[in-house]
């Protein structure tokens, strides 16, 4: 028998693991594919998943018409950390005549050295790849360097997977968009009657702004949502703060949704929706005192802020869609991860800073206190 497993978060499951699962059945030729979500990915720890039933349960809706692929709740009961290489030994004494193939993407046969035991994982299985965006040369580079590292080779999926996120779903889902298009109507339907990504005010807070305005905003929630683990910040929490951002900026100061609102004095133009959107979001339910926090500095900067305001005054200048002079050091080191974020947020005033002086705006002294809050403390240590 010929048994394929194809494990992930699958949160949400969405068309693309649907289409390769079809892809790796056939060009496999195998008998069995078991869905395999994780308990909790070696690779995501410390990030809030939504509950195992919610996954497998999606996970059911999305494979059933597929013959062939039956969903597993082997590493969902088995709890804990759910490492490759006990799911393989797990199968490999279950099925001792089996073929064992572990699906895996051309990104995780990149990191595969660095998982636990891979060695003892290619006793029991051999790994099945599947290219993501690569170059026609992807595969014979790729064995060479694995046969190298580990003595073996692995097979190739004939499948040209497209970059469809999970992540990317669940902020348009928190977003309050339609994400069929993306995991199709029964998940979709699914998510939407357990409320599983919601946010609630974020799709009211987003139909207050322009279109391109609300684009920005969803590419600011992408790449905070995206990047948020590796800076230790709650996913959800970071999504809520890029939704929220700039929920003001479109508002005139006479609107009756800031009625009430008084701005701090001496606030120029240009950041005054910081902290008519930290007020606005409060007032559509927004609790949360660090999100709201990172609302009201994500424009200014301010002294000492936390790692949830960093994030968001980075996300808010580095989203995909911004195209300007720097912005392309500035990416490289927010990529580097916590370890150089106060670098980059320093970087990042200086050359706002700059810029304001160039054109001759108005320095609000707030900006110029955060960069000299960072610039100072660097000096001292």
């Amino acid at each position: 028998m010929r048994m394929g497993i194809f494990g992930g978060s699958f949160d949400p499951v969405h068309t693309e693991h649907v289409r390769l699962a079809e892809s790796a059945l056939r060009g496999l030729r195998l008998d069995r594919l078991l869905i395999m979500p994780a308990h909790t990915p070696p690779h995501k720890r410390g990030k809030r998943l939504s509950p195992d039933g919610d996954r497998l349960a999606m996970c059911r809706l999305a494979f059933r018409g597929l013959p062939g692929a039956e969903v597993s709740d082997y590493e969902a009961g088995r709890g804990g950390t759910s490492y490759t290489y006990l799911t393989c030994r797990h199968f490999r004494e279950q099925f001792p005549e089996a073929e064992l193939f572990w699906l895996v993407g051309t990104d995780m046969l990149r990191d595969f050295p660095t998982w636990r035991q891979p060695e003892d994982i290619l006793k029991n299985a051999t790994l099945a790849v599947c290219a993501r965006a690569e170059r026609k040369d992807w595969a014979e580079r790729e064995q060479a360097a694995f046969f190298a590292r580990f003595g073996k080779r692995f097979e190739i999926i004939g499948y040209e997977g497209k970059d469809v996120s999970s992540t990317r779903i669940r902020v348009r889902a928190a977003a309050g968009e339609d994400i069929s298009p993306y995991v199709g109507e029964e998940v979709a339907a699914y998510v939407r009657e357990k409320g599983l990504y919601e946010i609630p005010g974020a799709a009211k807070a987003l139909s207050l702004e322009k279109p391109s305005r609300r684009e920005h905003s969803l590419r600011v929630a992408y790449l905070a949502a995206e990047r948020a683990p590796a800076f230790g910040v709650d996913e959800k929490r970071a999504v809520t703060a890029a939704l929220f951002h700039d929920c003001a900026k479109n508002l005139s100061p006479d609107s009756p949704l800031l009625s009430g609102f008084v701005p701090p004095p001496g606030v120029p133009g240009p950041v005054l929706h910081q902290y008519a959107g930290a007020y606005l979001a409060r007032k559509m339910g927004v609790t949360d005192e660090e999100v709201l926090d990172a609302i009201r500095f994500h424009t200014s900067g301010r002294p000492d802020m936390t790692v949830l305001g960093k994030l968001i005054f980075l996300c808010d200048l580095l989203e995909e869609g911004r195209d300007y002079g720097g912005v392309e050091d500035l990416r490289a080191l927010f990529a580097g991860g916590r370890e150089h974020l106060d670098e980059c947020m320093e970087a990042a005033l200086k050359d706002t800073l700059a810029y304001l002086r160039k054109k001759g705006g108005e320095i609000y002294p707030l900006t110029q206190a955060a960069y000299e809050f960072l610039s100072e403390g660097k000096k001292t240590e």
